[in-house]
């Protein structure tokens, strides 16, 4: 049977128009389209999978999640005595090798570990010193600014009127501006007199103690690591690090706090010594601590100076911390810290909010030795690193990619300046 389509009469099969080939040249910054690849999900569980004896990837994390809030919240509930013995530990880590130094040369031991607690006693002993007498200095002159700091909260609450807050919030704004407030911060940050004397009790307490038990930690690891050889290498790096990390944030510290209080004070803005101090402390809180420093030095440099001393200021205090802490702090800690900048910002709230401002100044150090524990010493958990912030090997795959794009953009452009 012959198909009708096909057989004899059949009108003839119209032919389909040859595609037209592409035009090119007509516009230049015409777009190279892509094909979109889904890529399909890989075969088979992960390397550490069926590690948990039965418990889901899930079930892990809640368990990782709800075991950290109650630790975080038991460490709140004593801050009182973590805070300053996190403190007295950081002191002692820093100061441990000057005391391995001393008696290399020949110092006994006893003398060594005396001699480090007392100069860690004669520099905090100095440092609060010099704190109180700021804060004399500025609870002296602070009543004379008493109208001009009212008056510059209620502009300040006349514009946030016309901007759409509420009664309240502007009221909020007025009453900040109030002298005894300024007194409130600072008293705020320090704690009462009661609190302050237990802080510093159990600090230098703990400066007796620790220096003493110091004596004994590198014995301790060398009995430790035959059999937990990477938990010695953690606690090793961990010191190495904050170390490194406290010695030179304190010395650029004071060299920050030296330049901005020099800047204030050849500007004219009073409590220059106090502004100086409170950059220095700041210095050790990344991120949020330059913005805490700056904003007393300009109320008071605009109630003396009005906006041309505000812009010098903000100008100063942007160059000394860009170039202290942007360049020069990098370079000379280097890979020693190795935390992305997601995880400091974090790192520093959390703190501050579980152990009070002190946490905020050790947020680095604490996170570091929380590291140091959990992921690099355990081998598994070291494949972590890069996602918290150590990326060396990163950067090179990064460059290494990089450089493949770049070929591959020459040799696209090689063939289509030979088809062209």
């Amino acid at each position: 049977m012959t198909d009708a389509s096909t057989g004899p009469g059949a009108p003839a099969a119209t032919e389909l128009p040859a595609a037209a080939p592409a035009r090119r040249g007509i516009w230049p910054f015409r777009r190279r389209g892509r094909t979109r690849v889904e890529e399909a999900p890989p075969v088979g569980p992960d390397s550490d999978e069926g590690s948990g004896a039965g418990i889901g990837r899930a079930l892990k994390i809640l368990l990782i999640i709800a075991a950290s809030v109650v630790i975080a919240w038991g460490m709140g509930g004593i801050k009182g005595i973590l805070a300053p013995t996190l403190l007295a530990l950081v002191l002692t880590i820093c100061a441990q090798p000057v005391r391995v130094w001393l008696e290399r040369h020949g110092t006994p031991s006893g003398l060594a570990t005396g001699a480090v607690a007392l100069t860690v006693f004669a520099l905090l002993a100095g440092f609060i010193g010099l704190l109180i007498v700021a804060l004399a200095q500025f609870v002296g002159m602070l009543p004379q600014y008493k109208p001009q700091l009212q008056e510059f909260g209620d502009k300040l609450g006349e514009w946030a009127q016309t901007i759409g807050l509420g009664a309240e919030q502007v009221q909020q704004i007025k009453s900040s501006f109030n002298p005894s407030q300024f007194l409130g911060f600072f008293s705020g940050l320090l704690g009462s007199a009661l609190s302050l004397t237990a802080f510093l009790v159990v600090v230098l307490t703990m400066l007796i103690l620790m220096p003493a038990d110091a004596a004994y930690t590198p014995t301790l690891l060398k009995q430790l690591e035959p059999s937990r050889p990477n938990l010695v290498f953690a606690l090793g790096s961990f010191a190495h690090g904050v170390r490194r990390y406290m010695v030179v944030t304190t010395v650029l510290g004071v060299v920050q706090g030296i330049l901005n209080g020099l800047a204030l004070w050849a500007l004219g803005v009073p409590a220059a010594l106090l502004w100086a101090i409170l950059s220095f402390l700041c210095s050790f809180i990344p991120n949020v601590g330059y913005f805490v420093a700056l904003v007393p030095p300009l109320v008071f440099g605009f109630l003396t100076g009005g906006w041309g001393t505000v812009i010098a200021i903000i100008v100063i205090y942007g160059v000394v911390n860009a170039v202290v802490q942007s360049i020069i702090q990098p370079k000379v800690v280097g890979n020693a810290v190795a935390l992305s900048q997601t995880l400091t910002f974090f790192a520093v709230l959390f703190w501050a909010v579980v152990l009070g401002p002190i946490g905020a100044i050790l947020a680095i150090p604490i996170t570091l030795l929380i590291r140091a524990v959990l992921v690099d010493a355990d081998p598994q958990a070291r494949l972590w690193r890069p996602y918290i912030g150590d990326l060396r090997h990163t950067r090179e795959l990064m460059k290494e990619d990089a450089v493949a794009r770049k070929a591959e953009r020459q040799q696209l452009h090689g063939k289509g300046a030979s088809g062209a």
